[in-house]
């Protein structure tokens, strides 16, 4: 069998491949692939019977079906490749992890599992779908995938991916459930070493937070993320959310403390790094921000928001010797110092854009206690607590 996949960005960048969920297909991660494409080539595949992927033969086991993303990587000629999946789409990521280590440079495993309930309810669910279809189990998914407190479930999108799980191949969607029913990948989640994403929502009933702390106590070197208003499908409910976090994890790599001669070429013309500052200055604070503080530039504050794009963000913030999460912390603690509040509430969103938790965030305004004083602590979290509520306010 050959999935059915669909490859954007650059053919010769770095590669990441994308998993769907259960009952989905390569639509799923519509919202996310104009971003992660910017410099990657993206592969999205379709499960058995899903999408456009032919349903003859679905494999019953997660170790098939991870068999067969491994040729599909193969008859794309990629050796290694980072990997992101939904589900059941994150069980083949972390098989792959534990069996194929060469094979996967960093992982994300997004309401996933590593162990998806007990065997009976999927081989039950199986029997259901062979007997009567897909169109009660459809019916049902609005509720089963999104929060009720996101609204989600009303929009054209969700509709969408509702009518992909109506229109899978029942055959093929029950043998997935078999696969399911068989995986537990408890007892091998330290044999994971590539860098691990695990992401939940917080509202998710089918792969509870639980699941996900399971899967980062079990996975050495894995960073844990909880999206609040979202269900078991996050990455299109909360797609914001979710793209900042998998674009912080996929960074890791790519910031890692480089030898001198990889520093970036300090003889860079001025132009050179006023791109790339602002290339970065609009990852971190968002397109929104930025655009705002351009338009309130006037003649006299032009060149101090040249000056904060090319030396801030350009000559720093690119640097490759620290991860932008470590940049956070480090600017959190520096805010709350000198007591520069206006820019504390801007960079607790950049803390949460740069893939730091809520709960990270907390333990940053903790430390500062103890070396900045309780006084300038206390009125951190004041303002933390404002702009954290205003985000759930937005969601």
């Amino acid at each position: 069998m050959r999935l059915h996949h669909r490859s954007d960005g650059p053919a010769t960048g770095p590669v990441l491949l994308l998993g769907p969920s259960l009952g989905t297909s390569l639509r799923l991660w519509d919202a996310h692939v104009p971003r992660l494409a910017a410099g990657r080539r993206v592969v999205r595949w379709d499960l058995p019977g899903h999408g456009g992927s032919p349903a003859a033969d679905t494999p019953a086991t997660v170790a098939a079906l991870a068999a067969l993303v491994l040729e599909l990587a193969d008859e794309l000629g990629v050796a290694r490749f980072d990997y992101a999946g939904v589900s059941l789409g994150g069980a083949v990521g972390a098989w792959l992890a534990v069996h194929h280590p060469d094979r996967v440079g960093s992982l994300a495993l997004l309401c996933s599992s590593a162990r998806f309930g007990t065997p009976g309810g999927w081989q039950e669910r199986a029997r259901a779908v062979r007997a009567g279809g897909l169109g009660e189990l459809a019916d049902s998914a609005p509720g089963r995938w999104f929060s009720p407190r996101s609204g989600f479930a009303a929009t054209a999108a969700a509709r969408a991916l509702v009518d992909d799980h109506r229109t899978a191949d029942p055959e093929a969607y029950a043998a997935c459930c078999d696969a399911l029913a068989g995986y537990d990948l408890r007892a091998d989640l330290h044999r994971i070493t590539a860098p691990t994403l695990v992401l939940a929502g917080r509202d998710d009933t089918g792969t509870p937070p639980a699941y996900a702390r399971e899967l980062a106590d079990g996975i050495a070197d894995s960073a844990l993320v909880e999206v609040p208003r979202a269900g078991h499908l996050a990455v299109a409910e909360q797609p914001s959310a979710v793209l900042a976090a998998l674009r912080a994890h996929l960074r890791r790599d790519e910031d890692a403390p480089a030898p001198e001669a990889a520093l970036p070429d300090r003889a860079a013309t001025r132009a050179d790094v006023h791109r790339a500052g602002t290339a970065v200055r609009r990852e971190v604070l968002g397109d929104a921000w930025v655009d705002r503080a351009a338009a309130a530039a006037t003649d006299f504050t032009a060149p101090f928001q040249d000056l904060i794009s090319r030396y801030a963000w350009g000559e720093i913030w690119t640097r490759p010797g620290l991860d932008r999460r470590t940049r956070s912390c480090m600017t959190l603690t520096a805010m709350v110092a000198g007591g520069h509040h206006d820019e504390l509430a801007m960079h607790v969103r950049a803390a949460l854009t740069n893939g730091l938790t809520r709960a990270e965030i907390r333990e940053v305004l903790l430390q500062s206690a103890v070396y900045c004083g309780v006084p300038a602590a206390n009125t951190a979290f004041a303002i933390a607590s404002r702009v954290l509520a205003d985000l759930d306010n937005e969601n």
